[in-house]
């Protein structure tokens, strides 16, 4: 059974068609990538699977059970957590402020201790700016925190919503690193990232997304082996 899937959705924002019949599937163990120009529909369709838009038809299924009518709260809970594109983090409250505010379904004060030192493992610049505001940080190391918040419930499935965005080279590399390891260590991840080249090197399977439709889907490797997906998302080599 997959973890993920996503049937034959359709999400509008008012009278926009954003989705129109999306149908995708990620499997336990699994870096999924969703990749299309902007605007294709790529973080509605995040976006949709963890709670923030309903969709107006069509379901989302998680471990089997249907979830597209549950609170987004409801769907943390289960296991899903939202890395969202432009990272949204608390600029006014401190590195470990935001990392408390990702484990706000936890009670057990022990157990938040340990994910926070966890995640200051994983980044040892946020470790270091633990006091600082998350505003004062540099982009780099506020998507560390993005991603280091989204963890702080240990979810299942990462959602992560254009996680190299506006970030040099040298982090981008690391932030793709970070997103092996999570995965070599049990998480699953369905990925959207305007950088398709990475995303498919780092993929098991990709979908393409093309103004709200999947056109194409596959192994990460042919679907960048693709004549039509070199020419428009891999710079044409």
């Amino acid at each position: 059974m997959s973890l993920l899937e996503v049937k034959n959705i359709y999400t509008f924002y008012g009278q926009i068609q954003a989705l129109k019949g999306i149908s995708l599937e990620v499997n336990e163990g699994e870096i999924v990538t969703l990749i299309g120009s902007n605007g294709a529909g790529k973080s509605t369709t995040l976006r949709t699977i963890s709670g923030m838009n309903k969709p107006r038809r069509g379901e989302v299924l998680y471990q089997g059970k249907p979830i597209h009518k549950m609170p987004a709260n409801q769907i943390v809970a289960l296991g899903i957590s939202h890395v969202p594109e432009g990272r949204r983090i608390f600029p006014r409250l401190t590195v470990e402020e935001n990392l408390e505010i990702g484990a706000y379904l936890l009670n057990d004060s022990k157990l938040v201790q340990e994910r926070k030192e966890r995640a200051f493992g994983l980044f040892p610049r946020l470790a270091e700016r633990r006091t600082q505001k998350g505003g004062t940080l540099s982009g780099g190391e506020q998507q560390m925190l993005a991603i280091g918040r989204a963890l702080m419930q240990d979810p299942k499935l990462l959602l992560m919503d254009e996680p190299s965005m506006g970030l040099a080279p040298v982090l981008v590399d690391f932030i793709f690193e970070i997103i092996q390891k999570l995965n070599q260590e049990g998480k699953t991840i369905l990925l959207v990232e305007q950088n398709a080249r990475l995303a498919l090197e780092i993929a098991h399977r990709g979908y393409v997304l093309q103004t709200g439709k999947l056109t194409m889907q596959g192994p990460a490797k042919e679907l960048a082996a693709k004549p039509e997906v070199q020419e428009a998302y891999l710079g044409g080599h």
